[in-house]
């Protein structure tokens, strides 16, 4: 139970220390066991991570992909902390490529479903790449 969670934690470990090849292994791994295991709610935050290390190593179509992948994911689940976590990413991403609007329409609807909790750091940062798109 929860293990598509800790190998998330591990990943991003991974990436942190320079070994974003072992951090795709991990999630490629983490991605497989909450297909068959039946632990689909973290597959978000696996999605939003791999895109992640995607964009660490310099493929941003892919990373694109990927966290529009975890956008859809999380918006079928209801998980919208996880929505939130990966609209971030993505928003972050488009506002580096000059795509400041697209990335401004995208974040502001899911930042603004939140009534609560504006001091957590998902929170934070997403005002905070508002606030650099406005």
């Amino acid at each position: 139970m929860y293990r598509g969670f800790h190998m998330a934690l591990l990943a991003e470990a991974h990436l942190r220390a320079g070994n974003p090849n072992r951090a795709l292994a991990t999630l490629s791994d983490a991605l497989s066991i909450t297909g068959t295991a039946g632990e689909s709610w973290w597959e978000p935050e696996l999605q939003r991570l791999r895109g992640m290390v995607l964009l660490s190593g310099g493929s941003v179509t892919e990373a694109e992909i990927c966290f529009q992948q975890a956008m859809r994911i999380a918006q079928v689940q209801q998980a919208k902390s996880l929505e939130l976590r990966a609209a971030t990413s993505l928003a972050r991403l488009w506002g580096e490529q000059g795509r400041r609007e697209e990335a401004r329409a995208l974040l502001a609807p899911t930042y603004a479903w939140f009534t609560e909790g504006f001091d957590t750091t998902d929170l934070k940062d997403a005002k905070a790449i508002l606030a650099e798109l406005a």
